[in-house]
């Protein structure tokens, strides 16, 4: 589509751009090109440049900006990756030792944030059904009763149930055992199927603190499973092209909260192969129109869990968030790898 002198001035204006953040002018082209060319060549090959939709012209400003289709053409053929340091590598391995799969996961994403200085994300496995192992009821007052969940894997949840009566300290020793004898070692979706047919077996005024247990007990194990960790979204209110739209930042970070739309975006790079590059509006989400998203997958037994992300602003340095991106993904494959065999 380009020939070689269009692709050299293309390649420069989005470096000079991605380094100043100022709009780069002819005169700056012919400076940094290297390219043995007058000006009225340079703005003539930057009005095809303009033409083709790689760049665009400020209204405040002589000089041009890339587009997001210039990014994407720089992306995919004109980037010149910078591979990591081996004292860098050195160092993400360090802070992704092998430990509990969601401390590792939780690390890989302050991770990617520190490196970057953008926002770090994880989409997480998705998680088994949690075991319950044990479940006690302690009554607070009289019409106040905590019920505890212990998880086989040691996760404890509390939830506070609010009764239509008093109960004794006799009769939630007994709905206590019941809870244990019948349920102990399955996890709710097997305990949502019993239920029915033992409340049924129950003494009529236990029936409503039981089901009472276990619709709570169902909502604690289910708002467990956390699909996924982000880490400095602040960064981004640092990011002079996000921070001066403040609609456009406070729909990112609604986005961030609603959690849904971002995840389905970090589903469909998980099932690919390799880093996957989404800029602007490749995204599908309006309120990163602005942004770019770099994903890797990441596996468990050479099998892919999840994946790890980096949102920022479409001026990013490329060629350096790449292969961090890429390297935390292979990294923590190495870690959780060891871990579930270890």
């Amino acid at each position: 589509m380009l020939d070689e002198r269009a692709r050299t001035l293309l390649k420069t204006l989005i470096e000079r751009y991605i380094a100043d953040g100022q709009p780069v002018a002819s005169r700056a082209l012919s400076k940094f090109s290297h390219l043995d060319l007058s000006a009225a060549t340079v703005r003539n090959v930057m009005a095809d440049l303009e033409d083709l939709g790689f760049i665009a012209s400020p209204h405040t400003s002589a000089g041009r900006i890339p587009t997001s289709r210039g990014y994407r053409f720089f992306v995919d053929s004109l980037l010149t990756m910078k591979p990591l340091e081996t004292e860098k590598i050195q160092s993400i391995a360090g802070q992704l030792q092998p430990s509990q799969p969601q401390q590792l996961i939780s690390s890989a994403s302050h991770l990617l944030s520190g490196l970057t200085h953008f926002a770090g994300i994880v989409l997480t496995p998705k998680r088994k059904t949690p075991r319950i192992r044990q479940m006690e009821f302690v009554s607070l007052s009289e019409k106040r009763i905590l019920l505890i969940l212990v998880t086989t894997d040691g996760d404890v949840q509390n939830r506070i149930l609010f009764t239509e009566r008093p109960y004794s300290p006799s009769e939630l020793v007994v709905a206590t055992n019941h809870l244990n004898q019948y349920f102990a070692g399955h996890d709710f979706d097997h305990i949502r199927e019993r239920v029915k047919a033992d409340l049924l077996r129950l003494r009529g005024d236990l029936q409503g603190l039981m089901a009472a247990a276990l619709a709570a007990g169902d909502e604690a194990m289910h708002q467990t499973d956390e699909r996924y960790v982000i880490s400095g979204e602040r960064n981004l209110l640092e990011v002079e092209e996000l921070s001066s739209n403040m609609k456009r930042l406070r729909e990112l970070f609604d986005l961030f909260e609603q959690r849904t739309a971002l995840m389905q975006l970090l589903d469909v790079s998980h099932r690919a192969e390799g880093v996957q590059i989404f800029i602007g509006g490749e995204s599908g989400l309006a309120p990163l129109d602005e942004c770019s998203v770099i994903t890797a997958p990441y596996e468990v037994d050479g099998q892919i869990v999840g994946s790890v992300g980096v949102i920022g602003p479409t001026r990013m340095a490329y060629e350096r968030v790449i292969p961090i991106v890429d390297i935390t993904a292979k990294l923590l494959s190495s870690a959780l790898t060891y871990q579930a065999n270890a």
